[in-house]
């Protein structure tokens, strides 16, 4: 863990180079700008609002639009980090071949770029809470910790992605996809208590009730996006319980990860 700080801090001007290439290529010639950042919530927000007309999700106090945007908000951060940290090592073909410097720079630069797009859509999520009149609790000082698990369970999927993917360019492809159906196992369109109220108290599986709501939080993203609703919206402590598998899983897999990657970088110029 050392050596990865070290290496950061040593090549702290070759990330900020790298991360506002990104930010520079992701919006060149584009229109609307950076305005992109904020139109895919947005519009999955009004979309799944729509949806919420019809079927009928229960959102308890909070509204459902607020209620959904703040699922999105750490629920898009993952996605669209974890792929593009899955595509960094192939798309900076040219520079590995040049020079060498440690290979984690790339997905964990592309990671942290997204950073960038999710503070704009807390400004977004700020106008909301002024339009519905809800102020925020000194619960909200979690948010920063939250946000640093999202961080960690992108690099976990980036690191082993991006070193598969010089080998396998399908998995840049694939992974899009693959998180886009996890959003339906994630609560986003619906809050994590129905969950609760169906496995824990209705034990509506019977005696597979309990065990199966463990393999639901098991993905990191159902903690985290409860436990960022309920600081920022619900004014109330994280549930430590639900985050728990989950968080075990990231401290299992994210060194499994790192480690993959390292081994398999001695080979990436030779193979890219």
């Amino acid at each position: 863990m050392l050596t990865i700080a070290k290496n950061l801090y040593d090549y702290r001007e070759l990330m900020a180079t790298l991360a506002w290439k990104n930010i520079t290529l992701r919006y060149k010639q584009a229109y609307l700008g950076i305005a992109w950042a904020v139109i895919k919530p947005i519009t999955l927000m009004l979309i799944f609002t729509l949806v919420k007309s019809f079927v009928g999700i229960e959102s308890g106090d909070i509204p459902y639009p607020i209620l959904v945007f703040a699922a999105l908000m750490p629920w898009t951060f993952f996605q669209e980090s974890a792929s593009e940290g899955v595509t960094s090592v192939v798309g900076n073909t040219a520079l590995i071949k040049k020079i060498y410097f440690p290979r984690e720079i790339f997905p964990i630069t592309s990671v942290l770029t997204k950073l960038v797009e999710l503070g704009i859509n807390f400004i977004i999520l700020a106008g909301l809470m002024v339009w519905y009149q809800m102020m925020p609790s000194v619960y909200i000082l979690w948010v920063p910790l939250i946000i640093l698990y999202t961080v960690l369970a992108s690099l976990t999927i980036a690191f082993v992605g991006s070193a598969i993917n010089v080998y396998f360019r399908d998995i840049g492809a694939a992974l899009p996809v693959l998180l886009s159906l996890l959003m339906y196992a994630s609560p986003v369109i619906y809050p994590l208590q129905l969950v609760k109220d169906k496995l824990l108290v209705q034990q509506s599986a019977g005696e597979w009730s309990n065990t199966l709501y463990t393999l639901y939080t098991l993905n990191p993203l159902a903690g985290i996006i409860d436990a960022f609703q309920s600081v920022v919206l619900r004014s109330e402590a994280p549930d430590l319980v639900a985050m728990a598998p989950g968080a075990t899983l990231i401290a299992i897999l994210l060194p499994l990860s790192y480690l993959y990657f390292k081994r398999a970088e001695s080979y990436f110029a030779d193979v890219i």
